[in-house]
């Protein structure tokens, strides 16, 4: 057979992209059968064969090549394919709590208790975390000040995040299993009442927790609340973080994620997350996302780029998961205009949330008030700490707010209300 040196050396690219896009396919629809990494790592194999093989095959055979080179040239793009997405990375891995709530639901959650100094008042705090999967918020000074107050102050970490072990399915990562979570924490806690503290996504949770059990609530915070009802806000974003970011920040940002690895994740996360769960694992999933929120932190206070924030470890298929399926909700505002529980919703000068966000919770709930905070964005208790932890005591104790309620329906941080 007479050489054709030209066309085999053109197939060779050929081979290599087709064995490219061959792994990718089989990639995808092996853990579509399947979402364990052996037999994703099988289907990438044979879709690299079936891609790259006939084309290099071909080379071979064109340029007189001897027989084991196509085979040659396979595996090495075999080793480049998993030298790029094979490695592991960083690890995060949850802390060991002190203590831990086995609950009926099936959860196992981490948590931290105040005991109260004194007599004890029969209507506990539950502080609930942002995120969702973040958690930090309890780390405030605030739950020392309400145990002086006679408050026994109870934290968790929800499902998946935090100190609390990462489960072995994803079908517990719903809106639905955080609030019979909660209502399981109100039981075992033996409380028939309790007060709600709940941050940005905690705020949500909070008033779906109100809708569905109004009747243990005696009073309810919602600190820089995130959407009341999902759905409201899809066509307007509910908050511009990413706006509040500096390009300094913006660039780290772009940095994390630009590895090989970490692009093939994310476009398995947005069509099959057990998929990209078998590709990342939870402890380097949430490894990424403590690097990304370290870097965004800053944006959610008033002054952006001034460094990185510390954070405890965060669940990252639990932030992405209850996330999406709050946009699968229904609405709870219907229940939660006929709930009269007293309420108190802070708002930070420079939250990233749209003023719509923060405002439907005052207009929603019929016993509900809104302080605005000057010089505070949504992490209020980082940048106003002293008048943050002095509105939520004087609202849970009846004493004086420290500013006047806002009763105005333009956003304040526009008008110069509530200013001092």
């Amino acid at each position: 057979m007479k050489k054709k040196t030209l066309p085999a050396v053109l197939l060779v690219p050929v081979g290599l992209i087709g064995g490219t896009v061959g792994a990718g396919v089989g990639l995808l629809a092996a853990g579509a059968l399947a979402p364990v990494p052996w037999v994703m790592l099988g289907g990438a194999l044979l879709g690299l064969a079936t891609g790259g093989g006939p084309p290099l095959w071909g080379a071979a055979r064109l340029g007189g090549w001897p027989a084991w080179t196509p085979a040659v040239l396979g595996a090495l793009l075999a080793a480049g394919l998993g030298a790029a997405v094979l490695p592991p990375g960083e690890r995060a891995v949850p802390g060991t709590a002190a203590a831990y709530w086995d609950l009926p639901t099936g959860s196992r959650l981490a948590y931290r208790l105040t005991p109260a100094r004194g007599p004890a008042r029969d209507t506990p705090v539950i502080r609930l975390h942002g995120g969702p999967g973040t958690p930090g918020e309890a780390e405030d000074g605030l739950d020392a000040e309400l145990a002086a107050a006679g408050y026994p102050v109870y934290a968790y970490d929800q499902l998946g995040s935090g100190d609390s072990p990462r489960p072995a399915g994803l079908d517990g990562y719903t809106v639905q299993r955080q609030v019979d979570d909660l209502e399981a924490v109100r039981q075992r806690i033996g409380a028939e009442r309790v007060v709600l503290i709940g941050a940005s996504w905690g705020g949500t949770l909070a008033a779906e927790y109100l809708a569905a059990h109004p009747g243990h609530v005696a009073r309810v915070v919602l600190v820089s609340p995130g959407a009341l009802w999902a759905p409201a806000y899809i066509d307007e974003q509910a908050g511009q973080l990413w706006d509040r970011l500096t390009d300094a920040q913006r660039r780290r940002i772009g940095r994390i994620g630009a590895t090989p690895r970490a692009t093939l994740w994310s476009l398995l996360a947005a069509v099959d997350p057990a998929q990209a769960r078998a590709l990342l694992p939870d402890a380097e999933a949430d490894a990424l996302f403590r690097q990304l929120l370290a870097v965004s932190g800053s944006a959610a206070t008033c002054t952006p780029g001034t460094g990185d924030l510390p954070l405890r470890t965060p669940g990252y298929y639990a932030n992405q998961l209850i996330a999406d399926d709050l946009r699968r909700r229904p609405d709870p505002r219907p229940v939660l205009r006929t709930v009269h529980v007293p309420a108190l919703v802070l708002r930070g000068e420079c939250d990233y949330k749209h003023w719509p966000v923060t405002r439907e919770y005052r207009d929603t709930l019929p016993d509900a008030r809104l302080l605005y905070v000057p010089g505070a964005g949504h992490a209020i208790a980082v940048d106003r700490p002293r008048e943050y932890r002095a509105a939520v005591l004087a609202f849970l104790t009846d004493a004086p707010l420290p500013r006047a309620p806002y009763e105005g329906a333009e956003d304040p941080a526009g008008t110069g209300a509530g200013r001092s």
